[in-house]
């Protein structure tokens, strides 16, 4: 996404190409920031950190396994793997950039339907959830990571009453993880809308959790508590999504939902698509056998645009530096205890 060029009142004085050349530096938090070994990595967080981001939640998120048919997880062991895997993605950003990343971890939502898609039986695949997201606990509790995340439901496709009804009761039991550990979720689930927001807030006062603890991702700009039930929206800050949040007050945080993946070529038709894309459409064909990664994509949003709409918001003076901070510092610190400062 590129950003307008913003004139200077002096013709004679060079055009500024990005906001932030003009602004003083703030905190500038993106709250929900995915990397992959098969991606860009640090020179996504760098490029974050050019356009003037300084803290991220790198939220974990299944990864390809070289040679291996399937990237989800079914054992407790490779649940283990992979939480490693962001813990090692995480080490690197923060070697290579001067970025502060914060870490949220869990197994993702797909991780559990992708079971009952290979034949396991609900109970075993249940219980093989729960494990895991015991597991995503124990790296809260020793301080690696300072939320759960992705946790929630299908929404990606229709699923029968019976699963979805599994999904929330699993849903349910990360809450009471995080209740028992004193830390905040964010929920990967449907499309946000007052009424999503009163559901996902029933559950989580079914188990305890604080609403002062969920954070809706990918969120549409439901700001006011009275639609959003009390809970966070962290809002995509597409254009005229960060707007309309920025009008309705500074109880929300931003994100990009960054994914980081790789961009792949199939080895038999050719066809070139995001990795993400590749396993949709080819369940039984093997990552780095049957396709060549030959580069990299900007799904969702672009590693800048946090740093970058921050910045046009404040230039169009539609947030003071007083509420940007309160977005990128307050907020985080009243939701996960994080410090996020200069």
């Amino acid at each position: 996404m590129t950003a307008p060029e913003y004139p200077v009142p002096d013709s004679t004085e060079p055009k500024v190409r990005f906001v932030e050349d003009r602004l003083p530096r703030l905190p500038i938090f993106d709250n929900h920031f995915h990397l992959d070994p098969h991606g860009r990595g640090v020179e996504a967080v760098k490029e974050f950190e050019r356009a003037g981001g300084t803290h991220l939640m790198l939220v974990h998120k299944p990864y390809w396994r070289e040679g291996r048919a399937r990237r989800f997880s079914r054992t407790l062991d490779e649940f283990r793997e992979q939480f490693d895997t962001t813990m090692a993605l995480a080490e690197k950003a923060r070697a290579g950039t001067g970025v502060t990343v914060f870490v949220a971890i869990a197994p993702h939502p797909a991780e559990f339907t992708k079971m009952l898609d290979a034949g396991i039986p609900p109970a075993e695949a249940e219980a093989a959830y729960r494990a895991a997201t015991e597991l995503a606990g124990e790296y809260v509790r020793d301080g690696r990571a300072v939320a759960l995340a992705e946790v929630g439901r299908p929404h990606w496709r229709p699923v029968d009453e019976d699963v979805l009804a599994r999904a929330n009761e699993l849903m349910r039991h990360q809450f009471e993880v995080a209740r028992d550990l004193g830390c905040a979720v964010q929920i990967h689930a449907e499309t946000a809308t007052p009424e999503s927001f009163a559901d996902l807030r029933a559950w989580a006062d079914k188990a305890g959790l604080s609403p002062e603890r969920v954070v809706k991702h990918y969120s549409t700009p439901i700001v006011d508590v009275a639609d959003n039930h009390g809970l966070w929206p962290s809002v995509l800050v597409g254009k005229g999504a960060a707007e309309t949040a920025a009008r309705a007050g500074t109880r929300f945080l931003m994100e990009t939902d960054h994914i980081d993946e790789p961009l792949v070529e199939d080895a038999a038709t050719k066809k070139r698509m995001s990795g993400y894309a590749w396993r949709h459409a080819n369940p039984d064909k093997t990552f780095l056998v049957d396709c060549t990664i030959v580069g990299t994509t900007g799904e969702v949003l672009g590693p800048k645009t946090v740093p970058r709409r921050t910045r046009e918001l404040l230039a169009q003076a539609l947030l003071t530096e007083e509420q940007a901070w309160t977005i990128h510092a307050e907020n985080p610190r009243k939701v996960y205890g994080i410090e996020v400062d200069l």
